[in-house]
Formats: C-alpha cells, sequence, structure tokens
C-alpha cells in the first residue's frame, strides 16, 4: 500500500487552494492512498500491444461543404444601425 501521509495531504490542498477539517485531512489521506495504489496496479500492466489513443471512441467532424453563396451588401448590414460612421457601425469609444 502506498503511504501517503496527512503532510502530503495539507501540501496537496495547499496546492489547489483547499481550506480542509481535520476530518477531512484523515478522510482524504486513505483515499489518496487508495487511488495511488490503484494507479500503480495500472501502470504495472504490461500495454505493449495497446496502441496509444486520445480518445476511446473515434471522433468525426460534421462539417458542410463550402460554397459560395450571396451576402449582404454594406448598405443591407447597416441599414438598422442607429450609428454609422464612414461605411461602418459607430459605438462607443471604450478605454
Amino acid at each position: 500500500m502506498t503511504v501517503i501521509s496527512k503532510k502530503d495531504v495539507e501540501h496537496v490542498a495547499l496546492l489547489a487552494r483547499l481550506a480542509l477539517t481535520d476530518e477531512e485531512k484523515e478522510t482524504f489521506t486513505g483515499q489518496l492512498a487508495q487511488i495511488l495504489e490503484h494507479a500503480g496496479k495500472i501502470q504495472a500492466l504490461d500495454t505493449t500491444a495497446v496502441p496509444p489513443t486520445s480518445h476511446v471512441a473515434s471522433l468525426t467532424n460534421v462539417l458542410r461543404p463550402d460554397e459560395i453563396r450571396p451576402c449582404l451588401t454594406s448598405e443591407e448590414a447597416l441599414s438598422n444601425a442607429p450609428k454609422q460612421e464612414d461605411g461602418g457601425f459607430a459605438v462607443p469609444k471604450i478605454v
């Protein structure tokens, strides 16, 4: 079994910016030890015949083909603008 001390849990809590009670520190000490023990078992497995994967399921993007279509003219795009300036939208200056 992997040995995790209360001090280790306090250090991890500090890095994660967590304020833990003494009871939580005791609970997490045992839980972290179990997690690391399980990770050690997984690490010991022979995975040389297993190809590396980035996802367990294959991912495909659903994309439509690009096609040229008519777009708005500048006048149409600016027709509902409350203010226009130099052929564009006039917006308040934000500094």
